[in-house]
């Protein structure tokens, strides 16, 4: 399936020089978006992960169907302040600034394989945040996926030596 008939291009938003990639159309269109879920769930049975992992929010839109596909758990990776219990933190730049990712202490189990899901691949900071708090608690990042890859924007160098699904590059 072309996903890309379903991704609309938002120019200058949200700020302008900016071409917004938005996937609401896709998650829109039933067939569209189970094609797209089914798709990384195929390569999740190849990695044979126990657990999948997606950073707030649209990799909770993506990782959760999937987790609920495959029959595993599904952990949230999130801003700090955003989870209850004892978690560990790292820390990432942004383009402007810095941010602050968090997971639950007991979200990975030393040994587990771990997919991480998220909507899109940019500058490749978030994911790579992602992995570090994954390995951090001992989990083996055994792939990526991703709706779209911003291939302008190099992020798959910060994915070096890992196995990454992108289903559209622009």
């Amino acid at each position: 399936m072309d996903y890309k008939e379903f991704i609309e291009i938002v120019q200058d938003w949200p700020k302008e020089g900016i071409s917004f990639k938005d996937i609401t159309p896709l998650m829109a269109n039933g067939k569209a978006f189970k094609a797209a879920v089914d798709e990384i769930v195929d390569y999740a049975k190849e990695k044979e992960i126990d657990i999948v992992v997606g950073p707030e929010a649209r990799g909770f839109i993506i990782g959760c169907p999937v987790s609920y596909a495959l029959e595993v758990g599904f952990a949230p990776v999130r801003k700090e302040g955003k989870l209850p219990r004892d978690v560990i933190k790292v820390d990432y730049g942004l383009e402007y600034g810095e941010n602050v990712l968090t997971i639950h202490k007991d979200a990975i189990k030393p040994g587990q394989r771990v997919l991480i899901t998220d909507d899109l691949l940019a500058t490749g900071g978030t994911i790579e945040a992602t992995i570090k708090l994954v390995e951090e608690l001992g989990g083996v990042v055994v792939g990526c996926a991703f709706l779209v890859e911003l291939s302008d924007l190099n992020g798959m160098d910060k994915l070096d030596g890992y196995d990454v699904l992108s289903l559209m590059s622009y």
